[in-house]
Parts: C-alpha cells; sequence; structure tokens
C-alpha cells in the first residue's frame, strides 16, 4: 500500500468515499453494476462518474472512466496533475492505464476486487517500474459497505433470473 502521506485525512476519504458511493446508487438505477467514483482537485469535486457500460453500449464506461473524463473537460486538460479518484471498487487494468495517463496524484478505493482488480488483488499495476507516473493508493475506505452494495446487486440480480426461469416453466416455455 503506498503511503498518503499529508495528502488526504482518513475523515475526508471516507466523506468522498460517501459520495463515490451515492454516485453508486445512480448506477444501480440503471441496472447496472453499483460502482461510482469521483475526481477531487483542491478540495472540490471536479469529475463523477458511474458505471454504465451497459446502457450507453460502451465497454469503457467504467465509472473511473467517466469521471476522469468528466474531470478533463471540467478542468480544460487531460492531465489531472494533482488530483485523487475516490472510487467505490479497486480499478481494473483499463481503469489503472487511464488514471495514470491523465497523472491522478492518489487513488482511494472501498472493496478490492479479487477477480480483476490490480490495484492490489491481482497485481502491483500503479508499483510497475516501467510506469511514468507514480499513483498513490488507498484501499479499505468504507469497505464493508462498498462490498455489500456489490454483493446485494448480485444477489438480486440471480434472483431476478431465477424467478424469470420459473416464470418461463410456468408458462411452458
Amino acid at each position: 500500500m503506498s503511503d498518503a502521506g499529508d495528502y488526504s485525512s482518513a475523515e475526508s476519504d471516507r466523506r468522498w468515499m460517501e459520495k463515490a458511493l451515492e454516485l453508486a446508487e445512480r448506477a444501480a438505477g440503471l441496472n447496472e453494476v453499483p460502482v461510482g467514483a469521483l475526481v477531487v482537485l483542491d478540495g472540490e469535486v471536479v469529475g463523477e462518474g458511474w458505471n454504465q457500460p451497459i446502457s450507453s453500449c460502451d465497454p469503457t464506461a467504467h465509472a473511473e472512466i467517466l469521471a476522469l473524463r468528466d474531470a478533463a473537460s471540467r478542468v480544460g486538460n487531460y492531465r489531472l496533475v494533482g488530483a485523487d479518484l475516490y472510487v467505490t471498487i479497486e480499478p481494473c487494468s483499463m481503469c489503472a492505464g487511464a488514471i495514470v495517463h491523465a497523472r491522478i496524484r492518489r487513488v482511494v478505493f472501498g472493496a478490492s476486487e479479487p477477480k480483476a482488480g490490480v490495484v492490489c488483488s491481482q497485481g502491483c499495476f500503479f508499483d510497475q517500474s516501467w510506469l511514468n507516473h507514480r499513483v498513490l493508493w488507498q484501499g479499505g475506505v468504507l469497505a464493508q459497505r462498498c462490498s455489500d452494495r456489490i454483493s446485494e446487486f448480485f444477489a438480486f440480480r440471480r434472483e431476478q433470473k431465477r424467478l424469470e426461469r420459473e416464470r418461463k416453466r410456468a408458462a411452458g416455455d
């Protein structure tokens, strides 16, 4: 785990993660995996995003990518030097690459992602010597709440699929 130094207090990390959880609810409202992300620069939110790959027919529409796009547009620069990104789940490889290219200072995530997370679960992407930018990171902020939200979503989805199968059986389909 990279040292966050003086960049942020635990209290402000929790406050921003609460906001990321609110954004995750927007994704859930679209029947998307509930992941939310926001970019904070100088204590202000400059970008927001929530998962939308299914509803937008865009495989790159992860919460982090959308938050980075929003921030870059608002700031007027694709380099977000000095900005921090808060996301409810550990970023995947696509998002980690975009985070490096955007020059994000620090990533703070809630729940780890054992299958596809590349910050610490399936590799240590930000620690690779060949990268031209170092990203600090902190995991586990409101981890249980973030993990529970994802788990609830998939439990609900499994139940919906089960009910649909039963409906089809009953209808003779």
